[in-house]
């Protein structure tokens, strides 16, 4: 469906921005495969982001028309919404996005008590963003996983979750991020749920603090890091979280939450096996 293509007429409801009341005024009642989150249809999806900014980056990124795919066959209830500059095909992708809303409970036990199955989530299991215009070459070369250079939308992106969580009233938005770098990016806005993890990707990068993300990124990636008894460090993904909710925002600024951070971050140490490093990288047909 090419739900950005058409214009709308001066004074169309996506002309401007919109209030809770004009997004659902025209929602479809029926829940269903057809709509995002089982709640909006894809113009009140189109609204949502033209609100948010992202169809003017995507116009002034020549990233027009953007056509869109939802797929709601995963279960559980897990959705795939793919944008792509034109024709729906892998070489012109902009956006993939898997999410969910849900309960949520952690899969180990944590340092400290904390009941996060109470509490109803925005749960982002998979976000790729990408410029198909832009593949890599010469010194532009990729992070690990990328096909394409990214959009440069971050902040915007944030705020487009965190306003979409906050009109669904969930109490937070999860991440599940795939790659160190992820993580380490995410950092910036989302908080570990486990403490002794936050400690971990802090430590890592405190640790170089005169080598670049993405060299760092690539370290991680190909198993070149070492830790303390100079075993191979590798990357095991832990949920992150924007917490909406007063009470998990107490919990991520709590002395107790801290102090674990402050602890375990004092005990691990990391060094960088640069044959390894350079063996493996220089295999990589960017």
């Amino acid at each position: 469906m090419n739900f950005f293509k058409r214009k709308e007429k001066s004074g169309s409801r996506s002309s401007f921005l919109v209030s809770q009341d004009d997004l659902f005024s025209d929602l479809d009642k029926k829940k269903g495969s057809t709509l995002f989150l089982g709640k909006y249809t894809l113009r009140e999806a189109a609204i949502v982001l033209k609100k948010k900014s992202f169809t003017r980056e995507a116009q002034k990124r020549k990233l027009w028309p953007i056509n869109s795919e939802l797929d709601s066959s995963e279960f559980p209830p897990l959705q795939r919404l793919k944008m792509f500059y034109k024709d729906n095909r892998p070489e012109n992708l902009v956006v993939d996005l898997k999410i969910k809303e849900g309960s949520f409970k952690p899969g180990t036990e944590l340092p400290l008590k904390f009941s996060f199955s109470r509490f109803n989530f925005l749960v982002l299991e998979w976000l790729t963003l990408q410029n198909p215009h832009l593949p890599f070459s010469g010194d532009k070369t990729p992070l690990p996983g990328q096909n394409y250079r990214g959009l440069n939308l971050g902040k915007k992106i944030i705020d487009l979750f965190v306003y979409l969580a906050q009109l669904n009233r969930n109490d937070g938005i999860l991440a599940f991020p795939a790659y160190f770098h992820n993580a380490l990016l995410f950092s910036r806005n989302y908080h570990f749920i486990n403490p002794e993890k936050k400690a971990e990707v802090q430590a890592i990068r405190k640790s170089f603090p005169h080598i670049s993300f993405k060299q760092l990124a690539w370290i991680v990636h190909l198993n070149c890091l070492r830790d303390r008894e100079n075993n191979i460090y590798k990357w095991k993904a832990e949920e992150q979280l924007y917490p909406l909710n007063k009470e998990m925002k107490k919990y991520f600024i709590s002395k107790e939450y801290t102090e674990i951070v402050n602890e375990r971050e004092k005990k691990l140490r990391y060094s960088i096996d640069w044959s390894c490093y350079w063996e493996k990288i220089n295999k990589i047909k960017w």
